[in-house]
This record gives C-alpha cells, sequence and structure tokens, in this order.
C-alpha cells in the first residue's frame, strides 16, 4: 500500500531535452517557410554578367532587396542551358518560397536601374524589376532581448553569490552576514589534542574534566541533584595554554565543540553581532550536548555604560547583551557549556561574570619548574637531542616563561643547532635560545669604544657584586658585555618568587639595581645614559611601595590603586596636591637613600668591584662560578633540590645597559 501511494505522488517530469527540441523545431520551420535553411540563397555574379544574361533574355525577374542588393531569377528555359545549371538552387527541404539562381551587390541604384531599363528597352524584353525590404526580425528581437537577458544572468549570478554559504567577508556573504562564523569540531574531526597532550595546569585540567565528564556522564552528577554548570572562563597570562586546553577539551569531550574568536562577532553592520550569537546558540542548541568556545571574550565582553562618549548605538553592547540574554536567560538550554578564554578578566562586564553564567573562572598560570619540565619533555619529543640533556636544568634556566615561550626556546635551539651544523641540538644551544629570546639576537658586528666597554663592565659588575652581598637581591646567573639588541650589556638573575613582599626585599632589589651607577660613579667619578632601564625599574618599584602598597610611613597606609583599571582613563588625582607633592619626594628620599647605600658598599669593596670588571673584560661572559672565587661563597645562598625548588619557584628579571 505504501508503495502504491509512493507511486501515485510521482509527477511526471518535463525533460528539458524536449523543450530544446521543441525550440529547434520552431527555428526550423521558420526557415523552412522563408526558404533559406538548407539551401542555397543564389549563386554569386557580377552586375556585367548580370546585364549579359539579361540582354540574352534569360532573366524573368530582377528583385532589388533594400536597394543595395540584386536577386536574379532565370526563364526556365534558361535554367536548362549548360550555362546556367550550377545557379540552379539545390535544397534539402522543400521551401515554400522561390530561390533564385543570381544574387550580387551593386554601388549605385539609380545607375543600376538605369543600366537594367535601358537593357529591357533595347531588347524589348518582358523581365520584370521589382524591390523587397526585408527585415531581420529574429535578428532584431534578439539584439533588443539581449541588454535585458544579460542583466538577468549579471542579477541571478550575483545573487547566488550572495546566497552561497561558501567563504569570503561581509561583501561575500550578505544573507548569511548574521550566521555564525563558528568552526564545529565533533568526534569524526581530526581533533587529536587531549589531555595528555597539555603538560601541567594540573588544577586547571581537572576542572574542564569535570566538564567533560557532566557532558558525558550527566546522570551521575543529576541522580544527586546537581546541575552541569552554565560556563567556564579561563583566566591566564598569554601563552600558559587556555586555548591548547580548549582544544584538548574538544578532543576529550567527543560533543560538538563550536569554536570562534569574540572578534567574529564584530562587523561594521548594526545588529550583526547579536544575530551571530543567536544563530550560534541556535545551532549549538540543535547539537546539545555541545560546547562553545570563545577565544578573547574581552573583545565583546567589556564593561558596559563605560567610556562611551559617542552617545550613539554600540555594536559591542547589543553583543554581549544578547550573550548575557542566551548564557542564562529566559528558555536557556542547559546543555550547552560556555567556554572563554581571556588575559584581561579584570575588564569584562560583572554581569558576564556572575554564578548562572561563568560559573567557574579557571585561573591558568605560568608553570613552576615541575610543570616547565613537563612542557620541555611535551615539546622535546620532535627534536634530534642529546641523549645526555638534562631536562631538570633546562626547567631551572627558564624561570617565568609560558608555554609558548618554552615552545620557542625549543624550536630557536633546533635552528641555532642546525646553523651550527650539528647532527643533534645539545645544552648550549638550550642555553643561546634562552639568551636570544630574553636579550635579543647578539650584536657582533656593533661598534664600541674600549672606554664605552670598560664603563659597560664596570656597570655589570656593580649589579653582580650588590646582587651578591645583598641578602635579600637576585642571586646571579650570568653576566655579559657583548651587546644584545638594544642593550650594551645585561646580567641574568633567579629572584625567588614570593606571594609577600616586604620592604627590606624590596629596598634590597632597589639597591643592587642602583648598583650599576654606582659603580660608575665610584670608578669613573662620573655617570652616563646607561642606567636608564634599571632608573625605569627602581622609579616604578618605589612609586608601588609608595602609591599602591602602603610601604610608605609619611604617606601612610594608603593606596591609590583601582583595581577596575577605570582610574587610567580620569582625569583627575585621587588626592590632593600636596600629597603628591608627598609623595614625588617620597619616592624620591628612597630611590637616593639605595643609591647612597649601593655607592657605599661598593667603596667598601672596590677592589673586588675591579677584579671582577677585569674579568668580564677578559672573558665576556661571567658565570656564579667567577663571583665565588673572587668574593668567596655567598653567605645567603639556600642549598635547593629540584623538589624544593617546585615550591619555591623563582623569576627572571634581567638589568640592561642601554
Amino acid at each position: 500500500m505504501a508503495k502504491d501511494n509512493k507511486n501515485s505522488n510521482k509527477k511526471p517530469k518535463v525533460n528539458p531535452y524536449w523543450i530544446y527540441g521543441v525550440i529547434i523545431a520552431v527555428f526550423i520551420s521558420i526557415q523552412l517557410f522563408s526558404g533559406g535553411f538548407g539551401g542555397s540563397t543564389g549563386t554569386q555574379t557580377t552586375p556585367a554578367q548580370f546585364l549579359d544574361y539579361l540582354s540574352k533574355g534569360d532573366v524573368e525577374k530582377v528583385e532589388i532587396v533594400n536597394k543595395r542588393e540584386a536577386r536574379v531569377y532565370l526563364t526556365k528555359e534558361a535554367q536548362e542551358q549548360e550555362v546556367h545549371k550550377k545557379s540552379v538552387p539545390k535544397t534539402m527541404f522543400p521551401s515554400v518560397t522561390p530561390v533564385p539562381n543570381y544574387k550580387f551587390e551593386f554601388g549605385s541604384l539609380e545607375n543600376f536601374e538605369d543600366d537594367v531599363n535601358e537593357t529591357i528597352k533595347e531588347n524589348n524584353l518582358t523581365t520584370e524589376l521589382t524591390y523587397e525590404t526585408e527585415h531581420n526580425v529574429w535578428g532584431d528581437f534578439l539584439l533588443t532581448l539581449l541588454p535585458f537577458v544579460l542583466i538577468i544572468g549579471v542579477w541571478i549570478f550575483i545573487m547566488r553569490r550572495m546566497s552561497s554559504g561558501g567563504g569570503g567577508g561581509a561583501g561575500g556573504q550578505i544573507f548569511n552576514i548574521g550566521k555564525s562564523k563558528a568552526k564545529l569540531f565533533d568526534e569524526k574531526t581530526d581533533t587529536k589534542t587531549s589531555f595528555k597532550d597539555v603538560a601541567g595546569l594540573e588544577g586547571a585540567k581537572e576542572e574542564v574534566q569535570e566538564i567533560v565528564d557532566f557532558l558525558k556522564y550527566p546522570e551521575k552528577y543529576t541522580a544527586l541533584g546537581g546541575k552541569i554548570p552554565k560556563g567556564a572562563l579561563l583566566v591566564g597570562p598569554p601563552g600558559t595554554g587556555k586555548t591548547l586546553l580548549a582544544k584538548a577539551v574538544a578532543g576529550e569531550a567527543k560533543v560538538p565543540f563550536f569554536s570562534l574568536s569574540g572578534s567574529d562577532f564584530v562587523e561594521m553592520f548594526v545588529g550583526v553581532g547579536a544575530s551571530r550569537v543567536r544563530d550560534l546558540f541556535k545551532q549549538a542548541k540543535e547539537k546539545s550536548p555541545s560546547i562553545i568556545f570563545i577565544d578573547e571574550i574581552d573583545a565583546i565582553g567589556r564593561a558596559r555604560g563605560k567610556n562611551n562618549f559617542s552617545g550613539s548605538n554600540d555594536e559591542r553592547e547589543n553583543t554581549l547583551n544578547q550573550l548575557l540574554t542566551e548564557m542564562d536567560g529566559f528558555g536557556t538550554n542547559t546543555n550547552v557549556i560556555v567556554l572563554a578564554a581571556t588575559n584581561r578578566a579584570d575588564v569584562l562586564d560583572s554581569a558576564l561574570m556572575r554564578a548562572g553564567r561563568f560559573d567557574r573562572q579557571i585561573y591558568v598560570d605560568l608553570p613552576d619548574v615541575r610543570e616547565r619540565k613537563e612542557i620541555f619533555e611535551v615539546h622535546l619529543r620532535p627534536l634530534k637531542k642529546e641523549e645526555t640533556l638534562d631536562i631538570e636544568f633546562l626547567a631551572k634556566q627558564t624561570p617565568g616563561f609560558s608555554g609558548a615561550d618554552i615552545a620557542n626556546v625549543c624550536n630557536e635551539a633546533a635552528l641555532i643547532a642546525a646553523r651550527k651544523g650539528k647532527k643533534a641540538v645539545n645544552k648550549q644551544d638550550f642555553l643561546d635560545a634562552v639568551d636570544r629570546i630574553i636579550g635579543g639576537l647578539e650584536k657582533k658586528n656593533k661598534i664600541i669604544t674600549p672606554e664605552e666597554k670598560r664603563a659597560v663592565a664596570f656597570h655589570e659588575a656593580g649589579h653582580a657584586t650588590i646582587s651578591w652581598m645583598l641578602e635579600h637581591a637576585a642571586p646571579l646567573v650570568k653576566v655579559t658585555i657583548v651587546p644584545r639588541g638594544r642593550s650594551l650589556g645585561a646580567a641574568w638573575y633567579l629572584p625567588e618568587e614570593r606571594l609577600i613582599v616586604r620592604p627590606e626585599q624590596m629596598l634590597d632589589e632597589m639597591c643592587a639595581a642602583l648598583g650599576g651607577r654606582a659603580a660608575e660613579q665610584v670608578t669613573f667619578g662620573q655617570i652616563s645614559t646607561g642606567a636608564l632601564s634599571d632608573l625605569e625599574k627602581v622609579t616604578k618599584q618605589a612609586r608601588a611601595m609608595v602609591t599602591i602598597y602602603g610601604l610608605s610611613k609619611k604617606v601612610g597606609n594608603l593606596t591609590y590603586y583601582d583595581s577596575s583599571g577605570q582610574s587610567e582613563y580620569g582625569f583627575t588625582k585621587p588626592y590632593s596636591e600636596r600629597t603628591a607633592e608627598l609623595i614625588d619626594k617620597e619616592i624620591s628620599d628612597i630611590i637616593e637613600e639605595q643609591y647612597v647605600r649601593a655607592v657605599k658598599l661598593l667603596e667598601e669593596n672596590k677592589d673586588k668591584l675591579t677584579q671582577l670588571a677585569e674579568v668580564l673584560l677578559d672573558k665576556e661572559v661571567i658565570f656564579k662560578d667567577n663571583l665565588e672565587k673572587i668574593f668567596g661563597k655567598r653567605p645567603f645562598e639556600k642549598q635547593e633540590s629540584f623538589e624544593e625548588a617546585a615550591k619555591e619557584e623563582p623569576n627572571q628579571d634581567i638589568s640592561e645597559e642601554e
């Protein structure tokens, strides 16, 4: 029965070839009745030959067409003559209208008429002279129709291009401009990244793994009355692996995963961002359970109603309003989870951060020494490295490096080894790569006078001496006077990472930073512009002590720090002019006090300072061992194992000679 219904619903399809056949048949019929198809329209001849045939009485009729062409019709007797045998028309199909025997074109119509009439009179002929005006109806019709056909064809082409779902920008898909640009990943795609490929980030992986479990086994949580979280925000510095973590979620979740950037919502047309948000969530709900990942969400998620001086419609705010509604509004589907990543969580709108929208914030911090070792192991897999390479040493030498920085170190080390023609990447290549990334490219051709080189050596030796002698200053790793990037010399330190910093610790660091200028004063009795980066660093530290951390006795326990970040856009200061003067004086006093302290320390140890500078001039690069030979063991040195270093992680700092 079903088959009969199916057959009865089938309608006869019109074959386009039948339509083409009918059109061709119509044209053939027109040509047949006009006598022009398939046969000759007359043998070509000349006016002189025609007048000869006319004088002999062979011509029955002469037809002048459009005042420029003559068509000659012979008598029946003449057509039987041997001379005119070739001019007898041979047609494939029978013709209704007679076909001329000869045809030719003439110049002047009046002269031609005179010649014909004179010949007819002289020979007393009955030849008929007629006139015909022909119009090419189909040609004129097609010429009239052609512009309209071209316009319609171009219009159809443009419409198809505009409505096509393919690539292109706003101009390429005018009708799809409100559609979401999200890229869809599912279990059938080639997304091979998993949590095994994400080194470190144990806490972040646990949080994200729980979201994956929510989607895979929802009954495990709903049985206890729990609800799937609406969203999770990945926050952290650039290069720490936020996007990589989202890729791992796409590989692990086995559910549809929509990935796009915050800037994909932004367009020049009003209402497009909100429309794309609606379309994105519509697609996600159709494929639920699913995950939406919005990278760099601060492009659309900034706090509303601030710094909008235009007074006009704010497209970004409309997009954010639509996102807020879709995440937790009327009719929200609970099976769509939103993941987002940003390194500017402080500028996001508070409505976006509330519970029920982004239920949890996952902080993706810079890796510690143990996590850096794991990251090195991941990025060293494709490299041909020496078997004796100490990965723990590399992890200790790269404090403050993000995952992206470590990937860059591994790549740079491989390039350096290839440049030197090595078969494997060794420890020195990695150290050179770290120097290259932190300090810049080594300037071997930079012209520097002996006096300048000596000043740079004493400047860097001053940093090394002060940092070695102060308890809370950062321990030295390496000092060089080889120009790199914009600096003429640099010193590498490994300061301890402290969760809280005391005033004496900050003051010791400031004193060490001023050691370069103090060494120039003690040695040469004059100072130079080489301490620019040192002064910038010290001034920021002193200002932070006074205005942010409240570590100044004269200013007191006050802070003028605004965590919302809005004070930087203001035109007024949160303190009076008198307080401003006090702050400036206090900052200056702190810096000058530490400078005097550095000068005093270097004067007491001037011989050791000179000895260290001479070694630096000789070798150009010195390490911790060289300082131990001159100063002896550092009394404040801590003996740390790799496990202890993982708990108390150092950061990297550079002091540059500009």
